[in-house]
C-alpha cells in the first residue's frame, strides 16, 4: 500500500541563518512556560508546606509524638512529588494517580486524624506500631521513586522497541459489544430491572444477595458477577469513544454513533455513581476523561489539581446513595478536618493493625495472601484453606462489626513478604509505572491510530489504581481479570486496514 508523503518533509532543509540559530538557542519564554514557572513555587509550597502546616495547627486531642512528626514528613514528601507530577512536561498518568492517592489517603487525611485524635477504624495496637506503619509507607514511597529513576537508565532501547504497537481488532470489538450487552442485560434482569440501579448501593447489594449471586463466605463472588455486568460495557464504550474522537470517518458512520449511544445508555444504568462505589465511578470518570482528551497536558494538570480539592472536600460527602433514606446519616460537623477522620481514609490505621496482627502470633504469610488474590476464581470447595480478603481477615481478628475494611498495597506486600519484600515490590511498581508512562506519552499522541490500545488501557489502569492501592487486592481482582480478558479479546498486532479501526 502506497503512502502519500508530505512535500514539506521531503524537500531539502534550508540552511538556517546563524543569527536565527543563536536566537532559537535561547531559553523559551512562551506564555505557557511563564505560567508554569509562575505556578510552580506556590503550588509546591501550598501542597508540601502550607496545607500540612494548616492541618497541624488545628485544635485537637492528638498526641504530639514521633508518629505525628513522621506523618507530617510523609505528607510533605508526597506533596512535593505530587507537585512535580502536576508541573511535569509529560503526562504521567500512572505516577500521577499514585502520588495523588498517597498525598490524600496516606498523607493529609491521616495527618488530620493524628491531629484530631480520631480515626475511622480503631488502631488496636501500640503507638509504636502506628509509627512503624507511617515509616514503612514513607519507605515505600521512596522505593517507588527509586524504581522510577532506574527506568530512566534505558531511554535508548525504548526508541528502538521492535514490538509492534497493539491495536484494537474491529470485528472482535463488535463481539465485545455483544458480550457487554449480554452481561449487563443478565445482571439487570437478575437484580430485578433497571430501577434498582437508581436506588442505593445498600438496596443493590440486597438484590444481589436475594438473587443468590453472592457467596456467603467471600466477597469475590459478588465482585465477579458485578464485574461481568459493568467492565465489558465500560471498555467497549471507551473504545467507541476514542474511535469517534480520533476518526472523522467514524463520526460519519450512523452505525458507530448508534453503538456509542447505546453503550452510553447502558453505562448510565450499570456504571452510574448511585449504585456503584465512589472509587469505581472515579475509575469510569478518569478513564473517560483521558480517552476524550488523549493529548491534553493542561487537562492532566487540572485533573490532578482538582483531584486534591475533590478528595478533601467532596469525597467524604459523596456517599449520599450508599444507604437508603431510612439508614442515611449525614455528617454533622463544625470542623473542616472531621470528615476526614470519620470514614473512607483508614489506610494508615489498617496498615498499623496489620503490623499488630502479624506480631500477635500470626506471622507473615509469605505469598499466601497474594496467591489468594491471583487465584480469586478458585472456589473454596476446591481450596478449603483459601485466604480471605486481608481487610476482612484483620477486621475479624479485631472483632470489628463491619469487616469491609481497606488493606492498602503497603499492607498487602508487608503481610506477605515483610519490609524487605515490600520495599522491593515498590521499586518494581515504580519501575513499571515509569516505563508504561513513557511509552504512553510517546505513543498516545495526536497522530496515533484510533485503535491504539495503550491509549485506552493506561487511562483505565490509572483510574483503577485508586482501588488497587486502597485494597484489599482480593476484592479488586475480579474486575482486573475481567478487564484483562476483554482487552485480550480485542487485541491484535496486525497493521492492516482489514482489521484495524479506520
Amino acid at each position: 500500500m502506497t503512502q502519500r508523503t508530505d512535500r514539506s518533509t521531503t524537500s531539502a532543509p534550508e540552511t538556517p541563518d546563524p543569527g536565527l540559530r543563536a536566537a532559537t538557542a535561547l531559553p523559551s519564554f512562551s506564555p505557557r512556560t511563564l505560567l508554569s514557572r509562575a505556578l510552580s513555587v506556590p503550588l509546591v509550597v501550598g501542597l508540601s508546606v502550607f496545607l500540612p502546616l494548616l492541618v497541624l495547627v488545628q485544635p485537637g486531642t492528638g498526641l504530639r509524638d514521633s508518629a505525628l512528626w513522621m506523618q507530617l514528613a510523609l505528607t510533605m514528601y508526597a506533596g512535593t512529588r505530587l507537585s512535580a507530577m502536576i508541573l511535569t512536561s509529560r503526562r504521567k498518568l500512572l505516577a500521577g494517580s499514585f502520588w495523588l492517592f498517597v498525598y490524600i489517603a496516606m498523607g493529609v487525611a491521616p495527618l488530620a486524624q493524628a491531629v484530631l485524635g480520631r480515626t475511622p477504624t480503631p488502631v488496636v495496637g501500640a503507638r509504636t506500631d502506628l509509627t512503624e506503619a507511617v515509616s514503612l509507607v514513607l519507605i515505600g514511597c521512596v522505593a517507588f521513586d527509586v524504581g522510577s529513576l532506574l527506568a530512566r537508565q534505558r531511554p535508548g532501547r525504548e526508541r528502538d522497541d521492535p514490538l509492534r504497537p497493539a491495536l484494537v481488532h474491529r470485528r472482535r470489538l463488535y463481539l465485545l459489544t455483544l458480550v457487554a450487552f449480554a452481561g449487563s442485560a443478565l445482571l439487570v434482569v437478575k437484580l430485578g430491572g433497571p430501577a434498582v440501579f437508581f436506588t442505593s448501593r445498600q438496596e443493590l447489594i440486597s438484590s444481589v444477595e436475594e438473587a443468590g449471586l453472592s457467596q456467603a463466605d467471600s466477597q469475590a463472588g459478588q465482585a465477579i458477577v458485578r464485574g461481568f455486568g459493568t467492565v465489558p460495557a465500560l471498555i467497549a464504550w471507551l473504545v467507541y469513544t476514542r474511535w469517534l474522537v480520533t476518526s472523522r470517518r467514524a463520526r460519519r458512520s450512523v452505525l458507530i454513533i448508534t453503538a456509542w449511544l447505546a453503550l452510553a445508555a447502558l453505562n448510565a444504568v450499570v456504571n452510574n455513581p448511585i449504585s456503584n462505589p465512589r472509587f469505581w465511578f472515579l475509575t469510569v470518570l478518569f478513564s473517560l476523561l483521558f480517552t476524550v482528551f488523549p493529548v491534553s497536558a493542561a487537562l492532566y494538570r487540572i485533573a490532578l489539581s482538582l483531584g486534591v480539592v475533590v478528595a478533601l472536600v467532596l469525597f467524604p460527602f459523596a456517599d449520599r446513595f450508599r444507604y437508603d433514606d431510612s439508614n442515611y446519616r449525614p455528617i454533622q460537623t463544625t470542623s473542616p478536618l472531621e470528615p476526614l477522620a470519620l470514614k473512607d481514609y483508614d489506610q494508615v490505621g489498617m496498615f498499623a493493625n496489620t503490623i499488630t496482627y502479624v506480631r500477635s502470633g500470626s506471622g507473615h504469610t509469605y505469598g499466601r495472601q497474594l496467591a489468594g488474590s491471583v487465584l480469586f476464581a478458585v472456589p473454596r470447595s476446591v481450596w478449603p484453606g483459601k485466604p480471605m480478603d486481608t481487610g476482612v481477615e484483620i477486621g475479624q481478628w479485631m472483632g470489628a462489626t463491619n469487616t469491609n475494611l481497606s488493606s492498602p498495597v503497603w499492607a498487602e506486600l508487608w503481610i506477605d513478604f515483610g519490609p524487605v519484600g515490600m520495599t522491593a515490590g515498590f521499586v518494581a511498581l515504580g519501575y513499571a509505572a515509569a516505563r508504561v508512562d513513557r511509552r504512553y506519552a510517546r505513543r498516545a499522541v495526536r497522530r496515533a491510530p484510533p485503535g491504539s490500545l495503550i491509549a485506552l488501557t493506561v487511562p483505565l489502569v490509572a483510574g483503577y489504581s485508586f482501588i488497587l492501592l486502597r485494597g484489599p487486592l482480593l476484592q479488586a481482582s475480579g474486575r482486573v481479570a475481567i478487564a484483562a480478558c476483554c482487552i485480550a479479546l480485542i487485541t491484535t498486532f496486525r497493521q492492516d486496514r482489514a482489521t484495524g479501526l479506520r
